[in-house]
């Protein structure tokens, strides 16, 4: 995942200022969770968009 990605789901999830004040390490479990799980959400929608233009 790149950072840019990264810290735009940090900014869709609501938890951005704790990466920007604090760095990756100071967002809770539950946080981290919720970004991977968004991520995989996206990147099924990608994949779906994707089968649906061949």
């Amino acid at each position: 995942m790149s950072e840019t990605f990264k810290e735009e789901l940090a900014k869709e999830l609501g938890f951005y200022d704790t990466v920007k004040s604090e760095g990756w390490g100071a967002i809770r479990s539950r946080d981290a969770g919720n970004m991977v799980k968004r991520a995989i959400e996206i990147g099924q929608q990608q994949l779906a968009k994707k089968g649906k233009n061949q």
